[in-house]
């Protein structure tokens, strides 16, 4: 069955079953990256909210961006992440998902436009792997295609 056929749980669940099969920090990142499409699957934006972001300035968008990661291991990302890893401590689970926002931060970071497309995209997550690397290959190889996307 597709995914976009099961109910709305049943999306959630096989998006947290994938991350469940990482370690705890790549789980993080996984469910960090996915947090729009989880975000969207659960109602959110509320209709409400809709409106009074489209109603924001520039830098009180910055700024709403900047307090949403901040305090990410403080909302939904928690839950997500504990139920893909149950028997995790909660501050390891906090932990990691700071981390992950943080590792995503240095990807953007140092992404430069100052050559090849690509290069820049694999240049730029090579140096955050070197701020952060307890991440598995497979999760700085997710966090390329992450970068190249968001770069498009």
């Amino acid at each position: 069955m597709d995914q976009m056929q099961l109910p709305a749980e049943g999306q959630i669940a096989v998006i947290v079953a994938s991350a469940a099969k990482q370690p705890l920090l790549d789980a993080a990142f996984e469910l960090w990256c996915r947090r729009y499409r989880l975000d969207s699957i659960e109602g959110r934006p509320t209709d409400e909210e809709v409106r009074v972001y489209r109603t924001l300035t520039p830098e009180q968008m910055r700024a709403k961006y900047r307090w949403d990661r901040d305090r990410a291991h403080e909302g939904p990302m928690f839950g997500y992440l504990k139920r893909a890893h149950p028997h995790a401590d909660d501050a390891a689970i906090r932990h990691a998902i700071i981390v992950a926002v943080k590792f995503e931060d240095a990807t953007f970071e140092h992404f430069n436009w100052n050559g090849d497309f690509w290069d820049c995209v694999v240049r730029a997550v090579a140096r955050a792997a070197a701020q952060y690397p307890d991440f598995l290959d497979t999760t700085y190889r997710d966090a390329r295609k992450n970068v190249a996307y968001y770069y498009k």
